[in-house]
């Protein structure tokens, strides 16, 4: 499949960064990472979003633990913070002692109910010059540790199917890198699960039933289904837009929701409030819960 953004039918719109997408409970789940906001929505009913939950700052990667709990990636307070039944927050782990720069995305290891969590390493927003960040594993009673440093801006991540391999996009580094997961939640074996083609810079991804990676480019406006070893097998183009994140979802799994932005300046997306997500069908469905 090679298809563009034009052949989608927007889901949401209005909004300003939509990142985390995940699909829960038979709905679609974001963050508007430039408000702080999360939202649900269920895209088959006319209900419109609803609001889940706000953090200060800026809100990133979404999950959930083992109890239920959603969680959320407080980005600027260095923390991710569980959501009560009533919407308000609690600090779930605090990675502030640790880490200085910016969290980001999140995954839920399903299995061991872990969260694997990547931080900027360095003030993107502040042009200071690019370093490696690190990758943090946070166990359910909230302690978090060191699981990986040297990425170059680890980002969105997945548990691949069947398997106990984790893949992490890093993006300005333009490849996916894996590691084996062990018992205690530790990360070895690290290597190259895929060099990305030249340009492409990897933000937010999902993970299909296949074990494939679906990736958004976010310099290139280009959502890409990778293989191991770097085939490109699909492609959705999003000419002159910023490809965020995905998620895979839907009845059967094989609705694939795109989330883009015009600028990944919070300024600018202050003003336009040009993001949205939308959504086309695809081939192979994802791992929905």
């Amino acid at each position: 499949m090679h298809t563009t953004l034009d052949s989608a039918n927007d889901v949401v719109t209005g909004i300003r960064f939509p990142e985390g997408n995940r699909w829960h409970g038979g709905r679609l789940w974001y963050s508007d990472m430039h408000t702080g906001e999360v939202f649900s929505i269920d895209p088959a009913s006319d209900a419109g979003p609803r609001l889940e939950a706000t953090v200060a700052g800026q809100s990133s990667g979404l999950g959930w633990l083992s109890d239920g709990r959603l969680v959320v990636s407080a980005m600027e307070s260095r923390t991710v913070v569980a959501v009560r039944p009533d919407g308000t927050t609690e600090v779930f782990a605090d990675l502030s002692g640790i880490e200085t720069s910016l969290l980001n995305d999140l995954v839920v290891d399903e299995v061991t109910g872990r969260t694997y969590i990547g931080a900027f390493g360095y003030d993107l927003y502040g042009g200071e010059e690019l370093r490696p960040g690190p990758l943090y594993v946070i166990d359910q009673d909230g302690s978090a540790r060191l699981a990986a440093e040297g990425l170059v801006f680890p980002n969105s991540a997945n548990v691949l199917p069947g398997t106990r391999t984790l893949v992490v996009s890093e993006t300005w580094g333009g490849r996916l890198t894996a590691f084996d997961i062990g018992a205690d939640g530790s990360l070895a074996g690290r290597r190259m699960w895929a060099a990305l083609p030249e340009g492409v810079t990897p933000d937010g991804s999902t993970v299909d039933a296949e074990g494939a990676i679906w990736v958004c480019s976010v310099d290139t406006g280009e959502f890409l289904r990778v293989v191991e070893g770097g085939e490109v097998t699909d492609r959705v183009d999003a000419p002159g837009r910023c490809a965020i994140d995905c998620a895979l979802g839907g009845d059967d799994g094989r609705t694939l929701y795109l989330a883009t932005a015009d600028s990944y300046d919070p300024a600018t997306t202050a003003r336009t409030h040009a993001g949205r997500i939308s959504a086309v069908r695809v081939a192979v469905p994802g791992t929905t819960r």
